[in-house]
């Protein structure tokens, strides 16, 4: 009996490290073969000139400072609409508000974008410009924004509502001191989710962001934003050894910046873990 449970266990551990290695071999050799055709361009010059040189360093900034937009945008109206779904909507308007958002969800990146292009750059005289892009970004993450807020307060347990009832703590005062504390591991995954879509995007921001070859602006209208998608497109196409390897080293930077995220919001959701913790104690 003991040597049936035994070989079970080693079994299911062998499928375990099997399925773990499928999972991560397509991630490390993707990691390998891209930092292998960055090689040649990796050095100062890539992060300290613009594309206009042979740098990308325009195009990191402006990735960044539309990440940023994203979490300001995408963040807090998702982070709303999910808290309302899950605490305060009922009937029609949950209705309503939950089927808009699956209707964003299915909607192709290009489909986006082009509605982005003739709503505010054409017909709002916006231009190719970092609102625009942003607000094109925003609205392809929202839903996933929404739904994991609405999942992540759906899984608190009922006894923290009840308890917090039983002291007698008004419903907002619920929400925001133990309800959002407690889901807010879950809602950070759901932000890096989305920040993760919007750094590998091209299609929308070819539409609402154009490109500059110069480094962006704090500028909200009529200026064209950088991104490292569009290098990574752009040069891939150009003949010669030198623009594959930038376009590579676009890439490269895009993962480690993937990377950074994914770290911040592990760290972020430790944290809030730990803070849990001690409430409950």
């Amino acid at each position: 009996m003991r040597t049936r449970r035994a070989v079970t266990d080693r079994l299911f551990w062998g499928f375990c490290f099997l399925a773990f290695a499928l999972i991560a071999a397509p991630s490390v050799s993707m990691l390998i073969s891209v930092a292998h055709q960055a090689a040649p361009a990796v050095g100062w010059s890539l992060f300290s000139q613009t594309t206009k040189g042979i740098g990308i360093q325009n195009a990191i900034l402006g990735t960044l400072l539309l990440l940023l937009g994203v979490l300001i945008v995408a963040g807090t109206i998702g982070v709303a609409a999910g808290v309302y779904l899950a605490e305060f909507a009922s009937g029609r308007s949950e209705k309503v508000l939950r089927f808009f958002s699956e209707v964003l969800a299915g909607m192709p990146s290009i489909v986006i974008g082009y509605i982005g292009y003739i709503t505010l750059v054409v017909q709002f005289h916006w231009g190719y410009s970092l609102l625009a892009a942003v607000i094109a970004l925003s609205v392809l993450v929202m839903p996933y924004i929404v739904k994991t807020t609405e999942v992540a307060l759906r899984q608190v347990p009922s006894v923290l509502r009840e308890g917090a009832a039983g002291l007698g703590m008004p419903r907002y005062s619920t929400l925001g001191r133990i309800l959002v504390p407690t889901a807010l591991p879950a809602i950070t995954s759901g932000l890096i989710v989305a920040l993760a879509i919007s750094t590998g995007e091209l299609a929308p921001l070819l539409f609402t962001a154009g490109f500059s070859d110069h480094n962006p602006r704090l500028q909200l209208f009529h200026q064209q934003v950088p991104y490292l998608t569009n290098v990574i497109f752009t040069d891939l196409a150009l003949p010669g050894k030198r623009p594959h390897a930038t376009s590579a080293a676009a890439a490269l930077v895009s993962l480690v910046i993937l990377i950074v995220l994914i770290v911040a919001g592990r760290i972020v959701a430790g944290r809030a873990r730990r803070n849990t913790a001690r409430m409950s104690l």
